[in-house]
């Protein structure tokens, strides 16, 4: 696989929490931290992330107009 960074705003298992100390969490692996969740995955395991999942887009595609 190749190297890319994975951006964990994208991603559906990303989230923010309620504690300063670690503002960042992940869902799919049950951690918080405070960076980006895919930093501390690469970090520990050399690997990108491989619980990425895009979120599903916002409203539809045709700007509330009916076809």
């Amino acid at each position: 696989m190749e190297n890319k960074r994975i951006n964990c705003h994208l991603c559906r298992h990303y989230y923010v929490t309620w504690d300063p100390s670690f503002p960042r969490g992940c869902r799919a692996h049950q951690f918080k931290t405070r960076e980006l969740p895919s930093l501390q995955v690469f970090r520990a395991s050399g690997h990108p992330c491989y619980a990425f999942e895009k979120k599903p887009s916002k409203g539809n595609n045709d700007h509330g107009r009916r076809v």
